[in-house]
């Protein structure tokens, strides 16, 4: 991916240099919304709802506003580079929807954060809060993603970071609420309909991203497309149940299967239409 010469952001929230220690009682509900997050890479939620509620160490020194990372740190400013680009992409993209796009904030944590929404282990994996607007990254992620899940390559790192600002994407235009609404109104198996609906649509937009990028700046290199589709094949529900448990329960799907990921994510990286990632829609008919 030619990300170097590219634009740095200002939104990140350097946390890696915080500690964060755990009460003996229970984290609320807070950490019941985190831990659903879990469910995304395969973690038993059980890990997260027995931690209990953070509390604050003094910490070593760290940054609580938004830095730019310094540039020897690779990942981190490849990280700052792409959320950049997301940037870019989006703000055009509602400027002709005749909308504002405001910015997430990429917030770097090692081990542990509290958001808005809770507090997590990096076991979670990356995970986009609505509350504060703010995406949650542990980087040592990716050495998982590469090892455990076999989807090496920049682009696969780009491409998840793309899907959580499509949950941001989701929260301004208010599916995200709506989305919500309606799962609290439903049966378990409808409301993980719902929530695979949802997650198919934040990978689509991830391909918008794809597309709109490279058809301004050119970033997309040899191979890049397919470690991208390797990464969504990787953590579709099936492949993950069926590393986890030996079996495949398609009712208690969170966020689709393999190949419904990689079909959306083609969906938005192919056409560059909004209009196409209306996985609500395409569900219905």
């Amino acid at each position: 991916m030619r990300w170097q010469r590219g634009r740095r952001s200002s939104n990140i929230e350097d946390r890696r240099g915080m500690r964060i220690s755990r009460r003996a009682t229970g984290g609320g509900i807070g950490v019941v919304l985190i831990a659903l997050v879990a469910m995304y890479f395969g973690v038993d939620p059980a890990v997260i709802l027995n931690q209990g509620a953070p509390t604050m160490e003094t910490p070593a020194p760290y940054a609580t506003q938004a830095t730019t990372p310094d540039p020897s740190d690779t990942l981190a400013d490849f990280m700052s580079a792409v959320l950049a680009d997301t940037e870019d992409t989006w703000q055009e993209l509602f400027r002709r929807m005749g909308r504002t796009y405001q910015e997430p904030t990429l917030v770097l944590f090692t081990g542990a954060v509290e958001s808005a929404c809770g507090f997590a282990q990096a076991a979670v994996g990356p995970f986009y809060c609505p509350r504060d607007q703010k995406i949650y990254l542990d980087l040592s992620f990716y050495r998982d993603l590469r090892d455990r899940h076999q989807a090496p390559g920049d682009f696969a790192q780009a491409y998840v970071l793309a899907h959580e600002v499509g949950h941001h994407v989701q929260t301004l235009l208010g599916i995200s609420e709506k989305v919500h609404s309606r799962r609290s109104r439903v049966n378990e198996i409808d409301a993980n309909r719902l929530s695979v609906m949802q997650e198919l649509q934040a990978d689509c937009f991830a391909g918008l991203w794809a597309h709109h990028a490279h058809r301004s700046r050119q970033i997309i290199e040899t191979g890049d497309i397919e470690e991208a589709l390797n990464a969504a094949s990787a953590i579709g529900d099936d492949r993950l149940q069926r590393q986890a448990r030996g079996y495949v329960t398609p009712d208690s799907f969170t966020h689709g299967s393999s190949a419904q990921r990689v079909q959306w994510f083609r969906r938005g990286l192919e056409t560059g239409e909004t209009e196409v990632c209306n996985a609500f829609q395409a569900e219905r008919s």
